[in-house]
C-alpha cells in the first residue's frame, strides 16, 4: 500500500475478496477495478504532458522535440506499467494480498531470520505512501479545478479557494464510509476514460503525423541531444505513471485478473489515444500557443462539462489515496510498526471499509496547507514524484527478492531483471531528487519524519519487551508453584493479556499480590500477528492446558484483519473451551513509562518520542473489542 500502498480498504467497498474469484462477477470487479485501481493514474493527462512541454522554454520548441517528449511518456507507460507493474508485480501476492507492507511480510517469510534491510525497506516504502498521500489529493483537485480559467479566465482567484473547499468536504464524508458513492466510482472513471479516448482520437485523426511517437528512439535521442536537462525532463515523464502502484495495493479486493483486464481493455488504450491527442493538437496549432494541451484541445461547447467530469475523476482518486492510507496504517499498526490508534468500521457486511480519524485529520491539514502554499498544480508537480518513485524502488527490491527466494528464479534472470528495472525506477528517483530544492523536499521530510516515528515505536517496544521480560517470573514456575500451593478461587474466568508467551503477565502477578485469589479459569492470552494477510477460523485459536486452573490461549490474526478478541474467543468453544463472557474479567496492564538516565543523544530523543507515543496510542480495551465492563486495568511503572 503503497501506494500501503494506494486505495486497498476501497476496494471492499465494490466486491469482496472471496467475490474476486467469482468468474460471474468478474464485469462487475472489471467495472470497480476501473474506479478504485486506476483513478490516480487516470488523472495524470490533466498536467503530465503539459509538465514535460514546459520543463524549460524552448525544450520543445520543434516537432521532432515534441515527439520525443510523447514517446517517453508512451514507453514509459508501456515498460513501468504494463510490464514491470502488470507482468511481474502483480504476481507477487501474499495469500491473494498486494502493496509495499504485504511485499515486506511476504519476503521477510523467505528467510529463518529475516534480516534487518527487509524491514528497513518495508519502512522507508511505507514511510514513503505518505508523502504521496498528502501530494495526490492536493494536485490532483487542483489541477482539475484550474480548467475553470479556461472557462472563466476571472475566477482565477478563485481557484485555490474551491479546491480547498472540494477537498475539506471530501474528508469530511469519510466518517459516513464510501458504500453508497463507491458505486458510481466504476461507472464515472469508465465514462472519463472513454471521453479521454476519444477527445484524442479526434485529434490524431486529424494529425495523424503523431503516432511516429511511437518510435523508442525519439525517446532516447531526445534525452541524449537534451543531455542538460534530460533529468528535469524525466521528473515530468515520471507524471504520467503516477498510481501505478494501486495496480499492486488493490490486489487483494479484485484478485490479478479483474485489474488486468481493466487496464489492457480501457484504460491502457485511452490514456494511450488521449497523450498521442495532445500531441497532436500541440503540434498543429505550436506549442507557443498552448498553455494547457489537456483543456485546450477540447471543443469550447465542451470544455465545462468537461472541467466538471475531470473534477469528479480528481475527487476518485483522492478518495482513493486517503482509504489507502488507512489501509497501510492498519497494516503498519497490525505489524507493530506504529502504535494503536482508532479504528473505526463503517459497514457491518464489509470488514475492508474503516475510517481513522486521526489519519484523516492530518491527512487533510496537510493537504491544505500544500494547496495554500504552492497554490497551483505546476508548482505541486515539483514536489509530486519523489515519494512514488522511492516507493517503486523499494518494490522492486523487495520484488527481487521474492523472484529469487520465492519463485526460485535462477539468479541470472533475477539480475537481468533487477538491473533492466533498477535502470528506469532510478532514472525517474534522480529526476525527481534533482526537484528537491523546488518543492520535492516536501515529500521527502514527511517520509523522514514517518520513517523516524516507526523506527522509535519499533526500538521502543524492543527495550520496553526486554526490560519487562528481565523483570517478569516464568510463567511455567508460577503456574506449577500455585498448583502446589492452591491459593482461594472465586467463580468464573479470568484472562490475562499479555505479549510474552514466556513470562507470567505483570496484572496476574499484581493480582495475586492485592487480591491474594484466583478465578475457577484463567486464562493466559496471546494476541500474535501473523505475516499472512488473514488467517482461517479453524488456525486462528490454539489452547494448551497448564492444569485445571490456567490455560494458555493464542489468537493469531492476519496483518490485513481487525483484532476482535471476543469474536475469537467465540471460536475456542469449537475446541471445547467453554465460557461465558458476561461471568469473564479480562486483566490488562497498563504500563506507565518513566524515562531513566540516557547514555546517548539518539536515545534520549528517541526514547522520549517513544514515552509520547505509547501516551497517545489507542486505549488495548477499544482495540482489541474487549467489552469495557468487563475489564480491569492493573498499573504498573517502568522505567527505559
Amino acid at each position: 500500500m503503497t501506494h500501503t500502498d494506494k486505495a486497498d480498504q476501497q476496494a471492499g467497498d465494490v466486491a469482496t475478496s472471496q467475490a474476486s474469484h467469482d468468474k460471474s462477477s468478474l464485469p462487475l470487479l472489471t467495472l470497480g477495478a476501473i474506479g478504485v485501481v486506476y483513478g490516480d493514474i487516470g488523472t495524470s493527462p490533466i498536467y503530465a504532458f503539459r509538465q514535460a512541454t514546459h520543463v524549460r522554454p524552448g525544450a520543445a520548441s520543434s516537432d521532432i522535440e515534441i515527439l520525443g517528449l510523447l514517446s517517453l511518456i508512451v514507453w514509459a507507460l508501456t515498460l513501468t506499467v504494463a510490464v514491470k507493474y502488470v507482468f511481474f508485480v502483480t504476481r507477487a501476492d501474499n495469500n491473494g494480498e498486494g502493496g509495499t507492507l504485504s511485499l515486506m511480510a511476504l519476503a521477510r517469510k523467505t528467510f529463518t531470520n529475516p534480516p534487518i534491510w527487509i524491514t528497513v525497506l518495508g519502512v522507508v516504502g511505507a514511510a514513503m505512501f505518505y508523502g504521496d498521500a498528502l501530494l495526490t489529493p492536493a494536485i490532483s483537485v487542483l489541477s482539475a479545478v484550474e480548467g475553470v480559467e479556461l472557462v472563466a479566465p476571472g475566477m482565477t482567484r478563485w481557484v485555490v479557494p474551491i479546491t480547498m473547499l472540494i477537498i475539506i468536504g471530501v474528508f469530511a464524508v469519510q466518517r459516513f464510509g464510501t458504500a453508497k458513492v463507491s458505486i458510481v466510482f466504476g461507472p464515472i472513471t469508465a465514462l472519463w476514460f472513454l471521453v479521454l479516448g476519444f477527445s484524442g482520437l479526434v485529434h490524431i485523426i486529424a494529425y495523424p503525423a503523431v503516432l511516429a511517437a511511437l518510435n523508442p528512439f525519439l525517446g532516447l535521442g531526445f534525452l541524449f541531444t537534451h543531455f542538460g536537462i534530460a533529468f528535469v525532463v524525466m521528473g515530468a515523464i515520471f507524471l504520467a505513471v503516477t498510481g501505478a502502484e494501486a495496480l499492486y495495493v488493490d490486489l487483494g479486493h479484485f484478485g490479478r485478473k479483474p485489474i488486468v483486464l481493466a487496464w489492457f481493455a480501457l484504460v491502457f488504450p485511452c490514456l494511450l489515444l488521449n497523450y498521442f491527442g495532445q500531441g497532436a493538437f500541440v503540434l498543429s496549432v505550436g506549442i507557443e500557443n498552448v498553455a494547457s494541451p489537456f483543456f485546450q484541445m477540447q471543443p469550447e461547447w465542451a470544455l465545462l462539462p468537461f472541467v466538471i467530469l475531470a473534477t469528479m475523476a480528481t475527487i476518485i482518486a483522492s478518495q482513493a489515496v486517503i482509504t489507502g492510507t488507512y489501509s497501510l496504517t492498519q497494516q503498519a499498526i497490525a505489524l507493530n510498526m506504529l502504535p494503536r490508534m482508532v479504528v473505526q468500521h463503517t459497514s457491518a457486511t464489509q470488514s475492508g471499509q474503516i475510517y481513522m480519524p486521526q489519519i484523516n485529520t492530518m491527512l487533510m491539514l496537510g493537504v491544505l496547507v500544500l494547496v495554500a502554499a504552492f497554490g497551483s498544480s505546476a508548482s505541486l508537480s515539483n514536489a509530486y514524484g519523489i515519494a512514488v518513485s522511492g516507493v517503486m524502488i523499494v518494490t522492486l527490491a523487495l520484488l527481487v527478492v521474492v523472484m529469487w527466494r520465492n519463485w526460485k528464479w535462477h539468479p541470472a534472470a533475477v539480475l537481468a531483471f533487477g538491473l533492466v528495472f533498477l535502470v528506469i525506477d532510478g532514472a525517474f528517483f534522480a529526476a525527481n531528487a534533482a526537484k528537491l530544492f523546488q518543492g520535492g523536499w516536501v515529500p521527502a521530510v514527511v517520509a523522514l519524519v514517518v520513517a523516524t516515528v516507526m523506527w522509535s515505536w519499533m526500538a521502543g517496544r524492543r527495550r520496553l519487551s526486554e526490560k519487562t521480560r528481565r523483570d517478569e517470573v516464568p510463567l511455567e514456575f508460577l503456574v506449577n508453584n500455585l498448583a502446589k500451593k492452591k491459593p482461594n478461587t472465586v467463580p468464573g474466568t479470568a484472562i490475562f493479556l499479555t505479549s510474552d508467551v514466556e513470562g507470567a503477565p505483570t496484572a496476574l502477578l499484581h493480582s495475586l499480590k492485592h487480591y491474594k485469589v484466583l478465578h475457577e479459569q484463567n486464562v493466559i492470552l496471546t494476541v500474535r500477528t501473523s505475516t499472512s494477510p488473514r488467517v482461517p477460523d479453524d488456525e486462528k485459536v490454539t489452547i494448551d492446558a497448564y492444569n485445571e486452573l490456567f490455560f494458555r490461549v493464542v489468537v493469531t490474526f492476519g496483518f490485513m484483519e481487525s483484532p476482535n478478541i471476543p469474536k475469537a474467543l467465540a471460536l475456542a468453544r469449537k475446541l471445547g473451551w467453554k465460557f461465558d463472557i458476561m461471568s469473564t474479567s479480562f486483566f490488562l496492564s497498563r504500563r506507565s513509562l518513566k524515562l531513566g538516565q540516557k547514555t546517548g543523544l539518539l536515545r534520549f530523543w528517541q526514547d522520549r518520542l517513544f514515552i509520547r507515543l505509547a501516551r497517545n496510542a489507542s486505549d488495548a480495551t477499544e482495540y482489541f473489542h474487549i467489552p469495557t465492563g468487563r475489564v480491569v486495568e492493573i498499573g504498573t511503572q517502568v522505567i527505559i
